[in-house]
């Protein structure tokens, strides 16, 4: 039996004697099923944007859409298994930036021969430490997680600026450069110019797929999302909460820190001011796609629709010439929207099952 939300507000027991319980409509599917609501609004986005501008569906756009979603995701992930747990978390970008930038200026000063699979292991493994630490704090000091990672992101920041470095790394070690123009895939334009879509792109996938057997094939899993359910009852069940706080911290630490060199790679530079501010978009695309700030539901499946559906309003307002600051006005509207939609048919859902038939 997987623990989600469901199972602890018994939202699909059978109902009492001298009930009934109703068909599901179409709005009851889309309630039970949230993800679905930005799986439309992603189709329906792309479907009148295409009538519009053909050029939407070309393959350079389609392949730039793939390239920038590839970090957004990796954050994504660790923020949707965070959520589901019950916490949140905003000091990711402070954990990619403090992985990316100094793992850089090592491979830089002490180790340029080192290869770029031990790159990546190094990176995911400082993460996935700066993560437990984290997980760590939150359940130790009994802190709201918000609280404890506003604190982590300053403190990781901090210790990045102060004690490591502030210049920009504009020459990076040739294997990190190599692995940001490998290309899977080259695609020639009308123009003669080649748009490449890189190797590096799998990383979101293979991760996505990951985050998905964590979730659906191991106790680890049920122990999450029964921990974000109701934490009570999941102490009950047996579920260490102190081995779950630490594993989703970690986890999300781990892929904050392969975004970040993932980012690196993908740009031919190490910024150490990067990513600063980009942490409302990511929770944005996991809420987006069903997961609740409460914790105890969500799905992989829909965080990657949330981060697509991201990315592609992103991409369409640049096509249709809007300005960037308008894209913050456009995300929260569409947050503002399916949360009322969510609370709305949920509201209705319950109070019809609640209502004793005739």
């Amino acid at each position: 039996m997987t623990m989600t939300q469901s199972t602890f507000d018994n939202r699909n027991a059978a109902p009492p004697a001298g009930r009934h319980h109703p068909r599901a409509g179409l709005a009851d599917t889309f309630t039970r099923h949230p993800e679905l609501v930005s799986l439309c609004l992603l189709v329906a986005i792309c479907v009148a944007v295409a009538l519009i501008n053909p050029a939407f569906l070309s393959p350079t756009s389609l392949i730039d859409m793939g390239r920038a979603s590839v970090v957004t995701g990796l954050f994504a992930l660790g923020v949707f298994s965070i959520l589901a747990a019950g916490g949140i978390d905003v000091s990711f970008t402070a954990i990619a930036a403090f992985a990316m930038y100094s793992l850089t200026l090592f491979v830089l000063k002490v180790a340029p021969d080192l290869p770029m699979a031990a790159i990546l292991l190094i990176a995911v493994a400082g993460g996935t430490a700066l993560g437990a630490v984290n997980g760590w704090l939150v359940h130790e000091l009994r802190v709201a997680a918000l609280i404890v990672t506003i604190g982590t992101q300053y403190l990781f920041r901090g210790i990045l600026l102060a004690f490591i470095g502030t210049v920009w790394l504009m020459e990076l070690p040739p294997q990190m450069v190599a692995f940001g123009k490998a290309s899977m895939l080259d695609v020639t334009t009308a123009n003669g110019a080649t748009v490449t879509l890189p190797w590096y792109f799998l990383v979101f996938p293979a991760a996505a797929l990951l985050t998905w057997a964590i979730f659906n094939r191991t106790l680890m899993g049920r122990a999450i999302f029964a921990t974000g359910g109701n934490p009570e009852v999941a102490a009950r069940l047996g579920y260490d909460q102190r081995t779950v706080h630490l594993f989703v911290f970690a986890f999300a630490g781990g892929l904050a820190g392969l975004a970040g060199i993932v980012h690196v790679c993908a740009n031919r530079m190490a910024n150490p001011f990067d990513l600063v501010g980009t942490e409302i978009g990511v929770i944005a695309a996991v809420v987006l796609g069903g997961a609740r700030i409460t914790g105890g539901t969500g799905s992989v499946l829909g965080t990657v629709t949330g981060v697509l559906l991201i990315t592609v309003v992103n991409n369409v307002l640049v096509l249709v010439g809007i300005p960037s600051t308008w894209q913050r006005v456009v995300v929260g509207a569409f947050i503002l929207l399916a949360a009322a939609f969510f609370v709305t048919r949920r509201g209705k859902l319950q109070s019809r099952n609640r209502k004793p038939s005739p």
